[in-house]
């Protein structure tokens, strides 16, 4: 999990809109437990306390993260699928790119395609300047229809290494197959990308996240890039108190 090295500008206090003050300490709580204690740490099976359990680590109040928007372009899966994953993530983050190429495919394969899972992106830029043209440059991308095109190539094996200045972003636009890169470059300057990445950037800060790749399954927080194994537990045991709800394919 990577936090940042600088702030290049001053962190808001912790916003809890919509959400009471007790569940936000409470998920904050959650992130301190299952926090990696370094970088060799992550992906370490011990760390994320996720079992079985339906109700363990779950804060209901948390849920309401998920935005179930079906016209949002940032999202894959059906908007009233039992289980929302919702990824805090940052572009120039090494372990949200592990998660994206090891991780998430089989999350797709195995539980989006068969209505199961939503998975919502969250822009959360905390590397500086080359992380928020990043991360408009992905919104625009998905204003044409590509954010997940976009999201492929700038984290292929390498890809960060090369940087994100705005050559970069409209090569990996072109490779993701945005039609318009006239409009991508302006639509990533405009004022619509800014408010978008900051609305998601302001979710992330509410609910306490401090580093990425952070994370919601229907409630409940998990940090870092986890084994697969923490990740499918979390979302079998949320269809699992869905369907015994009657929440599934709400």
């Amino acid at each position: 999990m990577s936090s940042p090295k600088t702030s290049s500008k001053t962190r808001p206090a912790l916003i809890v809109a919509g959400v009471a003050v007790a569940a936000a300490l409470a998920a904050l709580a959650s992130y301190t437990a299952t926090r990696p204690a370094g970088p060799s740490a992550a992906g370490s099976s011990a760390v994320a306390e996720v079992t079985a359990d339906p109700a363990s680590g779950v804060y209901p109040e948390l849920e309401k993260y998920a935005r179930r928007d079906a016209s949002d372009r940032l999202a894959l899966g059906r908007a009233d699928a039992p289980v929302v994953l919702v990824e805090y993530a940052d572009f120039k983050c090494g372990y949200c790119g592990k998660f994206a190429r090891d991780t998430e495919p089989v999350l797709v394969k195995k539980y989006v395609e068969n209505g199961t899972l939503r998975i919502e992106w969250r822009n959360f830029p905390i590397f500086g300047e080359e992380s928020e043209a990043v991360a408009r440059a992905s919104w625009a991308a998905g204003e044409q229809g590509r954010f997940w095109q976009f999201h492929k190539a700038a984290y292929a094996d390498g890809a960060k290494e090369k940087g994100f200045g705005k050559e970069r972003l409209r090569a990996l636009a072109a490779e993701a197959g945005v039609p318009d890169l006239a409009r991508f470059a302006k639509d990533s300057e405009g004022e619509a990308a800014r408010e978008a990445v900051r609305k998601d950037q302001e979710q992330g800060y509410a609910l306490g996240a401090t580093s990425t790749p952070s994370f919601l399954v229907n409630g409940r927080p998990i940090a870092g890039a986890q084994p697969l194994e923490t990740f499918t537990e979390a979302i079998e045991a949320a269809a699992d108190a869905a369907r015994t709800s009657g929440k599934a394919g709400r």
